[in-house]
């Protein structure tokens, strides 16, 4: 695996630096690498990492967090939560208003029928770093220019504005800002002390290493600050990969939220991509007959710059680590299938 790593990411012309951790128990396995270079040093294996869309598991762990202390319910609409002046319009599809019966439900796998603002307001930022641009002015432009995909509860449509959405959710039930969210109920109960949200808070112990530098659009994003609003409860964690694990740990592990709550997360799911299922923020690999065999199905999320966070139960592995290059998302994950799960299942044999 390690040579596999090192081969693919001497190859990939785009990648600068990667970073990958595989730990299991079950196989006494804990292999950490990184390949290439970041700024001015070697990557190491220890530096936090920008982990893109792997945050929406975050998020939707804290709902989850919420729903079992009673404080949302899945199926409670957004109007809930949402202010009116927001909520107005918000959803209107060939004529019909359905902001109202936009439930957390669909927010979580991406049946709202909103569409995106990620990636339209991707340039945007590029082009103007100091935009000050809010999360609910990201959530106003997607209500303004982004059209609808669908009815809502009808068909999935991969968006990270109901990610925004269910960030003011979390706001409104818990009467603090979402990056406080984070560290209240997932970063210092976990004693995750090298985890924080991009440029929106600070890790409990100040970093020693530099966050690895991260690609989108052939443009590094570290330290442009308007960025941080577009991805936000979207994505917007930045960790180390032991951080990653000890989150990943705790969820499987039902330390986190009950294992009947992940059960259910889980089983309310949309169609993401053939043999991937999407639910309450979690990818589904799943068998597909003479494709995809029995032994690579895990679940996690995977994020737009060749992030990846998942679980192999066959094996009770944990597999991590980034790309860092948004022309990665899915080469990445055929890297953690065919080049990590496979050589699991071979030592699980």
């Amino acid at each position: 695996m390690k040579e596999g790593f090192r081969r693919k990411v001497q190859r990939g012309k785009k990648v600068q630096n990667a970073y990958l951790l595989v730990h299991s128990d079950k196989l006494n396995i804990h292999l950490k690498l990184a390949e290439g270079k970041t700024g001015m040093m070697d990557a190491h294996p220890d530096q936090p990492n920008y982990m893109a869309s792997v945050g929406k598991l975050f998020t939707s762990t804290i709902i989850a967090r919420l729903y079992e202390e009673g404080k949302i319910d899945f199926s409670d609409s957004i109007a809930r939560f949402i202010d009116p002046e927001l909520l107005h319009r918000l959803h209107v599809y060939k004529e019909k208003d359905y902001s109202k019966f936009i439930t957390i439900s669909h927010l979580l796998n991406h049946t709202s029928g909103l569409g995106d603002n990620f990636w339209p307001l991707l340039n945007q930022v590029i082009e103007n770093p100091d935009n000050p641009l809010s999360l609910r002015d990201a959530i106003l432009w997607a209500k303004t220019n982004s059209k609808p995909k669908s009815e809502t509860g009808n068909k999935f449509h991969y968006s990270d504005t109901n990610y925004h959405l269910l960030a003011l959710i979390a706001e409104k039930a818990t009467s603090m800002p979402f990056h406080e969210v984070l560290r209240q109920y997932i970063f210092f109960p976990l004693g995750m002390k090298h985890s924080w949200m991009l440029h929106h808070s600070v890790p409990a112990e100040d970093p020693e290493l530099p966050v690895a530098e991260f690609y989108l659009r052939n443009t590094c994003l570290n330290n442009n600050r308007a960025y941080a609003n577009i991805d936000h409860a979207g994505g917007g964690v930045v960790a180390t990969m032991e951080d990653m694990l000890i989150f990943m740990k705790a969820l499987a592990g039902g330390k986190l939220i009950k294992k009947e709550t992940l059960t259910l997360m889980m089983n309310d799911t949309a169609r993401f991509a053939l043999g991937i299922d999407y639910g309450y923020g979690i990818h589904q690999i799943k068998t597909v007959p003479l494709l995809m065999p029995a032994k690579f199905n895990c679940w996690g999320h995977m994020g737009a710059t060749g992030s990846f966070l998942f679980f192999h139960p066959q094996t009770e592995s944990f597999i991590m680590g980034s790309f860092n290059e948004g022309s990665w998302e899915k080469k990445a994950i055929r890297f953690m299938l065919f080049g990590i799960i496979r050589n699991l299942a071979k030592v699980n044999s």
